[in-house]
């Protein structure tokens, strides 16, 4: 008899919550009033952090809820009880944490983008919110709060009118003749001494080498290893500090001998961090002879004749020269902005930046053949040299970012595509492979950003205010022409060292 009247119960709320379904149907169709709204509370909590403190009130709670049932009631399977007709109480009963939860979790969510939008915040990633720590009332308001990082703020300083300076470069002809002359050296032919003749600077010996490294019994020997005589050089793969002063004065037949502390940072582990003893047994000495500037060495370089030659040194010289002194004024524009636009740096995305560089720091250390013990030894160093980086690049981003934005500049996809094409074309690559190669690493973004800068630097460059200077004359500049000119002829010879091992 109870059972009968608990059935009917249940049927009669069924058909109650069906009437009920049906007047909230039919009131859906029409308008509905506007909902209790959030209190939304914004409070700074540091450098470009603010805190958002949100009360859901409990009409919105109830609300959201009842919807929840609802929607939840047109899908449930109930047993005894027809799709769409299983009446509340049960629901709350099997469902009613599944229910809470879900309806927290979309409070939350839609509270907290809310009031993001709403307040016009310029965030940097997501809200910080523990949705586990946050618990759905049973009455009452729902009170929660969340940090999120935004945009630093600031006054950009008058962009016409950036005073920059420009060096005036002029192609002289005397560096027209040493691109010359060093075209002739690249087109050269080695060229053994006559016999008797002694090693002299910039020449190239053949030699039998033997090293003996510090804790290794065996010794390593090199035959006719070719050395090139330089101030700094290299006998193999074992860097030498005044190789000429070595070498030079001494004949064919000779032995010189030297060692060689090898840095704790020399890429090839063998040899890291241990003394090396050399022994060079020198069997030939060449020295380079310069090709002649006649018709061959015209074809090779596509120039019709020697004025024509120099015309495109003239003209390539040029343009490097026009390159240098843009990057110069690019520099100096970079250098006022940076200068006079003050403001905080969010920290949190300032220790992300920090990171990423000192990953890739930290990969080329390891790519140069440091240990990982010894890259430790200079890990303080390079955080804190990691950190200054990411600071200045972060600043350098917000800063061209509202630069951009105040000169309303963008890029198209157009302009984006004709750039990889050039670098495309310049380093022999499809562009569409190039392309795709950015897009799976994830540098498209920071190309397009690299675009967009660049494109600022070229208009702010247009109202620039700027001044003309002549370039610094270097010094010794007369003996550096003369050694240049005659860099390829026979060089003065320096005394032989007073002792001298002789091969017997």
């Amino acid at each position: 008899m109870a059972e009968e009247q608990q059935s009917d119960a249940l049927k009669e709320e069924e058909q109650s919550e069906g009437l009920d379904e049906q007047q909230s149907e039919s009131q859906t169709e029409e308008e509905q009033p506007e909902g209790p709204k959030n209190t939304v509370t914004i409070e700074d909590a540091g450098p470009c952090k603010k805190k958002v403190i949100i009360e859901i009130p409990e009409e919105a709670i109830g609300k959201a809820t009842d919807k929840q049932f609802e929607d939840l009631r047109k899908e449930a399977q109930v047993p005894g009880f027809r799709k769409g007709r299983a009446p509340r109480r049960l629901l709350e009963k099997r469902f009613g944490k599944d229910v809470t939860e879900q309806v927290k979790l979309t409070l939350l969510a839609e509270a907290s983008e809310s009031a993001v939008k709403d307040n016009e915040l310029q965030t940097l990633g997501e809200p910080d919110i523990d949705f586990e720590d946050i618990e759905l009332p049973d009455q009452g308001t729902l009170t929660f709060d969340f940090e999120v990082e935004v945009r630093p703020e600031f006054d950009l300083p008058e962009l016409e009118g950036i005073p920059v300076t420009k060096t005036k470069f002029e192609v002289t002809e005397d560096q027209i003749d040493r691109e010359m002359e060093q075209m002739q050296r690249l087109s050269g032919v080695w060229t053994p001494r006559a016999e008797g003749d002694a090693v002299e600077p910039e020449d190239q010996i053949v030699a039998d080498v033997i090293l003996n490294i510090e804790g290794v019994e065996e010794e390593e020997k090199l035959n006719n290893a070719e050395i090139h005589v330089r101030s700094s050089g290299f006998v193999g793969s074992i860097p030498v500090d005044k190789l000429d002063e070595l070498l030079v004065g001494a004949k064919i037949g000779d032995i010189k001998e030297t060692s060689v502390d090898v840095p704790k940072t020399f890429f090839r582990e063998e040899y890291r961090g241990k003394k090396v003893d050399i022994k060079i047994d020198i069997e030939d000495i060449k020295w380079l002879k310069p090709a002649e500037l006649d018709e061959n060495l015209l074809q090779r370089v596509g120039a019709e004749d020697v004025d024509d030659l120099k015309e495109k040194i003239r003209d390539a010289l040029q343009g490097q020269l026009e390159t240098q002194g843009r990057t110069e004024m690019t520099e100096q524009i970079y250098k006022h902005l940076l200068d006079n636009t003050d403001f905080e740096l969010p920290l949190d995305v300032v220790g992300e930046q920090a990171t990423t560089v000192l990953q890739r720091q930290y990969s080329n250390l390891i790519m140069r053949g440091l240990s990982r013990e010894q890259i430790e030894e200079q890990m303080e160093a390079l955080q804190a040299g990691s950190e200054q980086q990411a600071m200045q690049q972060l600043k350098t981003f917000f800063i061209m970012d509202q630069v951009a934005d105040k000169l309303d500049i963008s890029v198209s996809e157009e302009e984006i595509n004709g750039h990889i094409a050039q670098l495309a074309m310049q380093r022999q690559q499809r562009p569409e492979k190039m392309r795709e190669q950015m897009e799976r690493d994830g540098s498209l973004s920071q190309f397009n950003l690299e675009v967009r800068q660049n494109k600022c630097i070229a208009k702010l460059l247009e109202t620039a205010k700027v001044t003309e200077k002549k370039p610094k004359k270097a010094k010794n500049t007369k003996k550096a022409k003369k050694t240049g000119r005659k860099s390829a002829k026979k060089p003065v010879r320096k005394p032989p060292p007073k002792k001298t091992e002789s091969k017997k």
